[in-house]
């Protein structure tokens, strides 16, 4: 049997599937907290014993350059696997026969639909030798492709399109910005494209059960070009009908029902399922959960949908660790309760120990031991009760406070960039410090919104974040008003494909309206330092001078912070940083007397987030500051 061909009169296709390889570089492993590092799948795939291994090496010829011939080797199993041996003569050939499919897949996605494509081991076709034939250790593979002329798009039709709406919400973009038009290359991953972009303007109509009815797409080779005509069914117009709950163990049915959303005669609309599953999620109950719409719109124009969950183990518990060269060992742990009373309330306890150094002193110390109960779905589904409540003793450089405070409030989610949080809080605290020992009792309000418009909040690389902070108190032993005041704004600049270069910047600003400084908790005053502030100096260690070397928090705060991050491989990735910040007690910050920190970092990439490592110096340290800082942590620094 020869090569096999690409049809050459008229070519007709009902879809077309496209793979796609990816090779990692072998590294060691290790893990640490339950998270695996440096993790290379072949230290997995090495545990599969290969009871007739099959080398072989493989020689991939496109007549072809530039994206079509990355696009074949791609493609090619044969070429991403040509490390690791095959399992007998069957598998080689399996793995080469499926290349063929594969190969032409490539092709038609980049338009060539008259092409041929031959793969020979040891000198024979794949598709006309034995699963048992026997072939020479190492094999060679040769893999030759013609792609032959590149089609066009000639007519594109599509029967039953959705007219035009004018309702913002609802606008799906056409199909010809996707490429589905005359003249445009005719690759087959446009013509699905167009397929799900017809669909979808019709569901977005409310038309939930919209379908293709018929694809015909003809090749003519004479002219090169491809004819494609797509029909649409849209079906009735719908409504969201009734949601059962299916799958509950301890969970109350009901109120899974109502956090959905969804409401019973409302027009269908996919956006609100997809916000439906979003408040799903964040009830952090369901291992998983899943809205089936029925078969068929029923007769009164209502679509019901079964839900069906997999609840979570009612606990979980974790453990954690960071240092600094400034400010030691931390060590951390948390126990969570889920579904205490039936309706998703969560109930976390947290406890810390930070400030551990060598030698041992545990007068140093800091500790921290706080709780915080949620109960989800308070008059809206996507508003939060939250209360809490904490006791700490912590050693700052200017200062020590043990404390007990309490919280309570709601969080409401506007859009998954908005949320709003607010409520009351308590605070009893005791500070030692330059003005001697000082307690306060702090009654206040508490209100703020975060706007986060990045492309991923852990690891961003485009779009923006801005939160906004403020505290009202009154505090009851000295009788004084105050008001504090904080924003911050982050933003990312990504450079490159697939962004391996980004520019990051962040600002952050605090004013607080009072009486004296002595008469201030210093909790409520501003710091500046350490590795979420400014690196190279202690933990709320800028502040104020008054001139004799005591340092106290400041009523203003200017605060920033410029990076830029660098990928090296898809793994690790360096950094270049400057930060810098400054206190002042009855002025705004000028930008004279800046505190200034630089230095560089290295991050190492995983699914839950970069580890990070930064390294940084004071550039205009005081007496009393390091001389350097070192800060290990999970996620980016901003």
């Amino acid at each position: 049997m020869g090569p096999l061909h690409i049809a050459r009169l008229v070519t007709s296709f009902s879809a077309v599937c496209v793979a796609a390889c990816l090779a990692v570089a072998p590294v060691s492993a290790f893990e640490i907290f339950g998270l695996k590092l440096f993790e290379d799948q072949s230290e997995e795939d090495a545990l599969a014993v290969i009871a007739d291994p099959q080398p072989y090496t493989v020689v991939i010829t496109v007549n072809a350059t530039g994206s079509l011939e990355s696009a074949v080797r791609n493609a090619s199993a044969l070429v991403a696997d040509q490390n690791e041996p095959a399992s007998g003569a069957a598998g080689l050939l399996a793995k080469a026969r499926g290349d063929y499919r594969r190969i032409v897949a490539a092709l038609y996605n980049e338009g060539y639909y008259g092409g041929t494509v031959s793969i020979r081991v040891g000198g024979v076709e794949a598709a006309s030798l034995a699963p048992d034939v026997g072939l020479p250790d190492p094999v060679d593979v040769a893999v030759v492709v013609d792609p032959g002329p590149q089609f066009r798009f000639n007519s594109v039709t599509i029967v039953n399109q959705a007219l035009p709406t004018s309702d913002p919400h609802d606008y799906v973009e056409p199909p010809i910005h996707a490429g589905f038009g005359a003249g445009e290359i005719a690759r087959s991953s446009v013509i699905l494209k167009a397929e799900q972009l017809a669909l979808e303007a019709w569901r977005q109509q409310g038309h939930a059960k919209a379908a293709i009815v018929t694809r015909d797409v003809v090749a003519d080779h004479a002219t090169t070009s491809v004819d494609v005509t797509i029909t649409v069914n849209p079906g009735p117009l719908a409504a969201f009908g009734a949601v059962t709950v299916s799958g509950t163990e301890t969970l109350d049915p009901e109120f899974v029902r109502r956090q959905t959303g969804l409401t019973e005669g409302e027009e269908y609309d996919p956006d609100e399922l997809a916000l439906a599953q979003k408040r799903l999620d964040r009830l952090e109950v369901f291992r998983a959960a899943r809205l089936e719409a029925a078969e068929a719109v029923g007769a009164d124009g209502l679509l019901p949908y079964n839900l069906i969950v997999q609840e979570l183990p009612g606990r979980r518990f974790g453990v954690g660790a960071n240092y600094s060269t400034v400010d030691g060992l931390g060590l951390e742990a948390f126990h969570l309760w889920r579904n205490l009373f039936g309706q998703a309330e969560r109930l976390r306890l947290d406890a810390r120990v930070a400030s551990i150094a060598w030698p041992i002193d545990t007068a140093q110390f800091d500790y921290f031991f706080g709780g915080t109960f949620t109960k989800p779905g308070v008059f809206t589904p996507d508003t939060d009760l939250i209360a809490a409540v904490s006791a700490e003793r912590t050693i700052y450089p200017t200062f020590t406070e043990t404390s007990a405070s309490g919280r309570v409030g709601l969080s409401h989610i506007f859009s998954d960039e908005i949320t709003f949080e607010g409520g009351a809080q308590f605070e009893l605290n005791r500070f030692d410090d330059d003005f001697g020992t000082r307690d306060f009792q702090t009654l206040g309000l508490y209100a703020g919104a975060t706007l986060d418009f990045r492309d991923d909040s852990v690891d961003p690389t485009e779009g923006w974040y801005g939160q906004i902070n403020l505290e009202p108190f009154y505090e009851l032993n000295y009788g004084n008003a105050a008001a504090k005041l904080t924003v911050e704004g982050r933003t990312y600049f990504g450079f490159g494909e697939d962004d391996p270069f980004v520019l990051a910047g962040r600002l952050k600003a605090g004013a607080l309206l009072g009486p004296s400084l002595a008469e201030i908790p210093p909790d409520k005053l501003f710091f500046a330092g350490g590795g979420g502030s400014v690196r190279g100096y202690g933990f709320k260690s800028i502040g104020v001078d008054d001139g004799s070397g005591i340092i106290t928090g400041g009523r203003y705060l200017l605060e920033g912070s410029l990076e830029a991050r660098a990928k090296v491989t898809q793994d690790i990735g360096v950094v270049g940083f400057v930060d810098g910040g400054y206190v002042a007690a009855d002025v705004f910050p000028a930008l004279s007397d800046l505190r200034i920190g630089a230095g560089v970092g290295v991050r190492y990439y995983t699914g839950l987030g970069p580890l990070r490592a930064d390294f940084a110096i004071p550039l205009n340290k005081r007496p009393g500051d390091p001389d350097y800082a070192l800060y290990v942590g999970i996620g980016q620094a901003f």
